[in-house]
């Protein structure tokens, strides 16, 4: 979409890391980095095996190398509650400016101001709604590159890109004030379908659809991170009906990238690392426990997906075995 060239990311990354000090934020590039060296959310291991057919002038063989797998951290997800808040330090900029853009017809049809996102609405003269607006963004997490393939046939190369803005919430503000179409969709007039936790398991944090900025829920941690399931939703899959990026890799002889992400899968497809507002040393999925409520509305998680792969040993790729 933008920051295609190499050189262009180059003078990006320039630019936010020299104006890193004008906006306070909970993170910032260094700390998502060293926070990326986590065991627990890598989880590399040895999945299987993987078969090359291999000719030379002398006749084929079949060779054999090791099938791995392991989480890379793909995008940092923020949701929070006015332009520019994002969390992440050096993004705090690139998003108040894209903030900045809304247009004030949206805001008035959508019944919030463009300018600002309540973190928790009220209409005058009637009780309390629980209804809370976020902000979101996902930009490609720094260390994505330094966790994918670095060691071939045992280290997977990400489909994400570092810095790249795959969504933008100010972007993508018709759809993501409005809920439509989506609001319109089996999933989100279906009860029980596309919902984040379970009326049955008493864990139940709120519906995947409409993928809006809107979130009917007591709690505002809750309300943030299914904003961050929403957004990790749209960017993984292509197709959809959103101002954004896709995050999605393509299957070659080898390389399995993973599957869009979806909620209460456990950590088939994904996992979450907290970032802000406070720093995590492990990964979960939603709905998970222990977390801070933010003083100021804004959150932040670094999205995990697992991806598997080998090393070629051969012109042609034959099969692969995965280990029960």
């Amino acid at each position: 979409m933008i920051f295609s060239s190499p050189r262009s990311r180059r003078l990006l990354l320039a630019t936010l890391l020299t104006g890193s000090g004008l906006c306070a934020a909970s993170v910032n590039t260094a700390s998502l980095i060293s926070s990326a060296a986590s065991v627990s959310c890598i989880g590399w291991k040895v999945k299987g095996i993987c078969y090359w057919l291999l000719c030379t002038p002398f006749g084929c063989s079949v060779k054999t190398s090791v099938k791995v797998e392991h989480f890379i951290p793909e995008a940092v997800v923020s949701a929070y509650s006015g332009p520019g808040d994002n969390p992440w330090t050096e993004m705090s900029a690139v998003s108040g400016a894209a903030g900045s853009g809304e247009s004030s017809v949206i805001g008035s049809q959508s019944g919030v101001s463009a300018g600002g996102g309540q973190q928790e609405m009220k209409a005058p003269g009637l009780r309390k709604q629980n209804l809370h607006f976020h902000y979101a963004d996902a930009y490609g997490h720094p260390a994505t590159s330094l966790i994918g393939g670095q060691i071939a046939g045992y280290s997977c190369k990400s489909a994400a890109t570092p810095f790249v803005p795959y969504f933008v919430s100010s972007l993508d503000a018709l759809v993501w004030r409005s809920g439509l179409p989506e609001s319109l969709y089996p999933e989100a007039l279906i009860p029980g379908q596309r919902e984040l936790g379970s009326q049955a398991g008493a864990n139940m944090w709120g519906n995947i659809y409409p993928r809006s900025g809107f979130v009917t829920q007591e709690d505002a941690y809750k309300s943030a991170a299914v904003v961050a399931q929403r957004v990790a939703d749209v960017i993984t899959r292509t197709g959809q009906l959103h101002v954004y990026q896709p995050l999605v890799g393509q299957q070659s002889p080898g390389y399995w990238p993973p599957a869009p992400v979806k909620e209460n899968t456990g950590t088939q497809n994904h996992k979450w690392q907290r970032l802000s507002p406070t720093l995590s040393t492990t990964c979960a999925v939603f709905p998970d426990t222990g977390a801070t409520v933010s003083q100021d509305g804004n959150y932040a998680w670094a999205l995990w997906q697992p991806y598997s792969c080998c090393k070629r040993r051969g012109q042609t790729f034959l099969s692969s075995t995965d280990f029960s």
